[in-house]
């Protein structure tokens, strides 16, 4: 049954996982299971090298120079949770565009109610931001932009080259959303100079649920950093404050070794295929896909139709039918696996027009196939057919 499935549904969690990293895991658990950095025997030493090549393997992912200034956690949300709240005060404002996830929309809106201002600059119906309409909100109060590096929703890119450049201009503190984008799309922050980058590990990086981190910058003030969680780190265990240094002081508690086993292989994997090829071959697959989509009578699809500007998550309706209900028939009669509805994202879809129903979210991988596409294809068009029987 496995091998009749189509899983696009790859912007929620990638599947399958390359094998690496399933055999890194089981590797950790057989082998290893220690905690690291608690202890001084070899297997807690081991462990604490396993932790740290995740560092390498993320680091040299996005070019970031210091390793530790890899922060773990267990997703995206967490990281973002962790800027957002770690680093704006009551009487700043912080700015953000209207295509963000509910990752980042509702810790602002709580912090909104504590005091901090907050303005969403709105992006366009296919989910493209003037850069001009974003820097004229910026003020002297301005702490911190954040920004999704590509929409869940609709796939459609934001430049994270521009945001940087408008963020040292004005001298302004830059967060970006990476989690549909790490892995995805390349990433040098070497170039693109972004404070802090929030990336999960489940989705392009192809690691397990359950890990995900904050890449934090040099420019970033640790001092004014507020840590969300405090404890044992393994480290000045004779003291009773918090570290300051990285990356203990935002990981107390026991790290998910065994999931960043998996993350390092899966990141690995993705480097050795290079960021580069991988997005060649999503690039191929979107074009086929939207091309097929736009061929359809009575299908709308959603988003810039520049491939050069979008991932391979690719949202439509078919006009007339409820999304959730075609999502439910492509699962039971194609075996096609997508994701309807809003997608956590309902200011990305009142932007695009889609809110409240939403709609039908097809999202590839370096592991889908043509044959994959044209299979969906086929089952979309039969839908769209029997539409209005």
């Amino acid at each position: 049954m496995v091998q009749r499935l189509i899983y696009f549904d790859n912007a929620a969690t990638s599947w399958p996982k390359p094998k690496v990293v399933q055999r890194a895991m089981v590797r950790f658990m057989e082998g290893v299971g220690a905690n690291p950095g608690r202890s001084g025997h070899r297997l807690s030493l081991v462990a604490a090298r396993v932790v740290y090549r995740a560092r390498e393997e993320i680091a040299e992912l996005v070019g970031c120079e210091d390793p530790l200034r890899v922060v773990f956690c267990a997703n995206g949300t967490t990281a973002l949770n962790f800027a957002l709240h770690g680093l704006l005060r009551p009487g700043d404002h912080v700015v953000c565009t209207s295509m963000e996830h509910n990752s980042v929309m509702r810790p602002l809106r709580t912090l909104e109610q504590r005091g901090v201002e907050l303005t969403v600059v709105p992006c366009s119906p296919t989910g493209e931001l003037q850069l001009f309409e974003l820097e004229q909100t910026l003020t002297a109060r301005t702490r911190l932009i954040v920004a999704t590096h590509a929409s869940n929703v609709v796939g459609t890119l934001l430049s994270v080259e521009g945001l940087a450049e408008v963020a040292r201009r004005r001298k302004v503190l830059l967060l970006v959303d990476a989690a549909q984008s790490a892995g995805a799309l390349p990433i040098d922050l070497r170039r693109a100079p972004v404070d802090l980058l929030a990336f999960t590990g489940h989705k392009a990086l192809f690691g397990p649920t359950g890990t995900g981190g904050l890449v934090i910058g040099p420019q970033v003030p640790v001092d004014e950093f507020g840590a969300l969680i405090q404890g044992g780190t393994g480290s000045r265990s004779e003291e009773e404050v918090q570290p300051e240094f990285l990356p203990d002081k935002f990981e107390s508690g026991t790290v998910n070794v065994v999931g960043l086993a998996g993350l390092a292989a899966g990141v690995h994997w993705v480097r050795s295929r290079t960021v580069e090829a991988i997005r060649e071959q999503e690039m191929a697959l979107t074009a086929r896909l939207l091309e097929g989509l736009r061929e359809i009578p009575g299908v709308v699809v959603y988003g810039t139709q520049d491939v050069a500007q979008r991932l391979p998550v690719v949202l439509f309706n078919i006009e007339g039918c409820d999304p959730g209900v075609v999502g439910e028939r492509l699962d039971r009669e194609f075996g096609i696996m997508c994701r309807t509805g809003l997608h956590c994202a309902p200011s990305a879809h009142r932007t695009i027009g889609t809110f409240p129903h939403g709609g039908v979210r097809f999202s590839l991988s370096a592991l889908c196939t043509q044959r994959q596409v044209d299979a969906a294809l086929r089952a979309v068009r039969q839908l769209a057919k029997e539409r209005g029987r």
